[in-house]
């Protein structure tokens, strides 16, 4: 699945640019300390946003193209960020067998956003994933830590409006 590039606008400090910096001085000369910088990257951000790729392809000497290769090949980097309010939606077999897509959908209707976005008030972000271990009470979907399990469509607008 391919990953979206933020539809929130980039809004870091002046102190999360001077932090960066400094992983990439430190790292500069060792092009194969890439990953370790986007990592870093990704711990002060907390996502990889254009912006800090083009820093980071700046500071190390390296194409746009292969940072951004990186970032979208690993599943441990976001293109987004994360809302105040994490939704994920199980996809798993059992879950999808019983409709887990049908609440993924109703989700991102609701919200007007997909998978892998993030609302544009940072409240919510949408992913889906293979499997929480939930089986049995499927179909699942989380709010943060919050499960819930058995959930209908027609149940999604109230389970959200709780986070409000």
């Amino acid at each position: 699945m391919l990953k979206k590039i933020s539809n929130v606008p980039f809004s870091g400090t002046p102190e999360q640019e001077a932090k960066l910096k400094a992983v990439i001085e430190e790292c500069k000369d060792d092009k194969s300390l890439l990953m370790h910088v986007m990592q870093k990257a990704q711990e002060i951000y907390d996502y990889l946003p254009i912006e800090v790729q083009k820093m980071i392809a700046e500071g190390m000497g390296v194409p746009l193209q292969k940072v951004y290769g990186v970032s979208t090949f690993y599943a441990q980097f976001a293109l987004s960020p994360k809302g105040k309010y994490n939704v994920s939606v199980c996809l798993g077999t059992a879950c999808y067998v019983k409709g887990s897509q049908e609440i993924l959908d109703e989700i991102t209707k609701i919200l007007g956003i997909g998978e892998g976005e993030c609302t544009a008030d940072l409240k919510f972000s949408i992913e889906a994933c293979r499997c929480i271990g939930a089986c049995g009470l499927a179909p699942v979907f989380t709010v943060n830590d919050d499960v819930y399990g058995r959930v209908t469509p027609d149940q999604v607008k109230d389970i959200l409006a709780k986070y409000n």
